[in-house]
């Protein structure tokens, strides 16, 4: 799932079993800080990453079982070896955060996909890792899962991302349905902006779908947590279309009620 602050999806701390935790958190803490360095503050982008080239000194630390230079790393070199997580996940997420300095468009699909498969999948993975669940249907099912819920926080975030100067939406799609970048500026919510997003609805309301096996795969808390989390992104795709994609005046978020329809959802497994 994406580490932007997971504000739609908070329900991994109250359904989190209390020996995943920590580990959680120190996953968490990196991802968090690690995005901070690439989106928050004025530093230049030199700055940006050459701080994201501390953060890979010290994986590779972690790496070669030496003892980490910061109590961040320290954190978290400590669950990786408790928890034996991979090290690859860690890097992508990097490598992914360092992109964000430097890149800003998308010139298809394909290669917003191979952003998410290092901003969002690596979570999922090392989170099944967590979980001792991590088999190859679970891992494929968690990247639809994790992927879809990316795109549907950039589609949730669209005048957000082109505020500091990013646009989500592949270039290709943009020129396909015949949408400006300059009425993204001016948040246009026109017959041509409205078919766009409903493809990229519809696309990741069926990435979600072709993942959803997994919240009845895992069980007891796990198992509910991640039917929540599918639920909420499902929610966020509704109302998107419920404001007519109109995201530039009535940002879709979750809200009490929207809860309790989403628990509704979650147990038994029904969409």
């Amino acid at each position: 799932m994406p580490v932007d602050h997971y504000e739609n999806f908070p329900v991994a701390s109250i359904l989190m079993p209390k020996r995943l935790r920590r580990p959680v958190a120190a996953i968490y803490h990196f991802a968090r800080a690690a995005d901070d360095i690439a989106d928050e503050g004025d530093l230049p982008d030199a700055e940006r990453l050459r701080r994201h080239d501390e953060f890979r000194a010290e994986l590779a630390r972690i790496a070669r079982n030496e003892a980490p230079l910061t109590p961040l790393f320290q954190n978290l070199a400590a669950e990786i070896r408790q928890h034996a997580l991979p090290m690859q996940p860690f890097y992508d997420l990097l490598d992914a955060f360092s992109q964000d300095v430097v890149k800003k468009r998308f010139s298809n699909f394909a290669d917003l996909l191979d952003y998410c498969r290092r901003s969002a999948n690596p979570v999922g993975n090392l989170l099944l890792h967590l979980y001792g669940e991590a088999t190859p249907v679970n891992l494929a099912c968690s990247d639809a899962i994790c992927t879809s819920l990316q795109l549907i926080n950039f589609w949730q975030d669209v005048a957000k991302d082109y505020a500091i100067g990013r646009i989500y939406l592949p270039q290709d799609e943009l020129a396909l349905y015949g949408v400006s970048e300059a009425s993204i500026e001016q948040g246009i919510s026109d017959a041509a902006w409205r078919k766009l997003m409903q493809f990229q609805v519809d696309r990741a309301r069926a990435m979600m779908l072709s993942g959803a096996p997994l919240g009845t795969i895992l069980t007891g808390r796990i198992g509910l947590e991640m039917r929540m989390i599918i639920a909420g992104g499902l929610r966020i795709l509704d109302k998107l279309e419920n404001v007519q994609f109109d995201m530039f005046r009535q940002r879709p978020v979750l809200r009490p009620f929207d809860w309790v329809i989403m628990l509704a959802k979650s147990a038994p497994f029904r969409f």
